[in-house]
């Protein structure tokens, strides 16, 4: 069954960046590692501390994950979410991204506090440290934080819905995974891909296969905004469709004002990629927020 959002206000962030045909390359949250914590009900603008989970144990999870390369998002289950405590054990995510490296692990834990014990330092850095089984298939996200952007709820719950009614765990909605005006915007784990303007049929065949689809692909969140931007090209180039064979190096900022990106693949071929930052004018990034002027970032050559 196709599920037909409904219809968003002309002002509404998604609707305005659909009309202007915005770039989605480069536009994915950087984060190495995502620990996703399973939490019912509804969540507020910024979900770890306004939700049902202990205020202070939200605020003090993001203080830890700040500077280790870890994000924390919570989920839940699709479907409605009635404002009501619900104590039960909660499903815990936590995935590393860097190819060749890359994780997903699952736990299950009947109080969250127990996640303080987690290493953060290393989970960021790609070592698990004994968190919870492995999990070898992907998981999907998808941002319904409308406390945060009334387009992710708008958009992305009707998406979430839908694709859970045949793919059950593999799907979740997260709180806030940025890029609301590219909504419904979502994030595969492990390897971190983040898409934008989802609909069920995309995100149904992003689960079903391994392979990197550049339509509509925000960038790998592993890299920079200048390194997503240069892969993405590279794989379109190239027709690169395996996720882990790519590397980024970090991107370096010439005399010039452009970015300059080594991308190379495990069998030895390597290209140099030219990034520029290009204005786009005045942009509203999300609903309610006043115009500003944003950049996008270009690829202008590849040797």
């Amino acid at each position: 069954m196709v599920t037909t959002p409904p219809a968003l206000p002309g002002d509404a962030c998604s609707v305005r960046s659909r009309a202007l045909d915005e770039p989605m390359a480069g536009t994915a949250v950087t984060a190495a590692t995502w620990l996703c914590v399973e939490q019912p009900g509804p969540w507020g603008r910024d979900a770890p501390r306004e939700s049902h989970l202990d205020t202070g144990l939200g605020a003090e999870l993001a203080a830890r994950a700040a500077g280790a390369g870890v994000r924390v998002v919570l989920i839940r289950r699709p479907g409605a979410h009635p404002d009501r405590h619900r104590p039960a054990p909660r499903r815990v995510y936590l995935a590393h991204t860097a190819p060749g490296r890359a994780f997903l692990r699952r736990e299950v834990v009947t109080d969250p506090k127990h996640l303080l014990d987690l290493d953060f330092a290393a989970a960021g850095g790609g070592e698990p440290a004994g968190f919870g089984e492995t999990i070898t298939w992907p998981v999907l996200l998808v941002c319904t934080n409308g406390r945060r952007d009334l387009c992710c709820a708008v958009r992305g719950r009707p998406v979430a819905d839908e694709v859970a009614l045949t793919h059950g765990d593999a799907v979740w909605e997260s709180s806030h995974l940025g890029g609301h005006r590219f909504a419904p915007t979502g994030l595969l784990v492990p390897t971190g891909y983040a898409y934008g303007d989802l609909d069920a049929a995309r995100a149904r065949a992003l689960l079903a296969s391994s392979a990197v689809v550049t339509d509509r692909c925000r960038g790998r969140s592993t890299w920079p905004a200048a390194g997503q931007a240069a892969e993405l090209a590279v794989r379109e180039l190239t027709n690169t469709v395996h996720p882990d064979v790519l590397r980024v190096r970090d991107p370096e900022l010439d005399d010039d004002g452009h970015w300059r990106v080594v991308v190379w693949h495990v069998d030895g071929r390597g290209w140099r990629v030219t990034v520029a930052e290009r204005a786009m004018g005045d942009r509203v990034l999300s609903c309610g927020a006043a115009p500003g002027d944003r950049t996008t970032h270009v690829v202008t050559r590849i040797d």
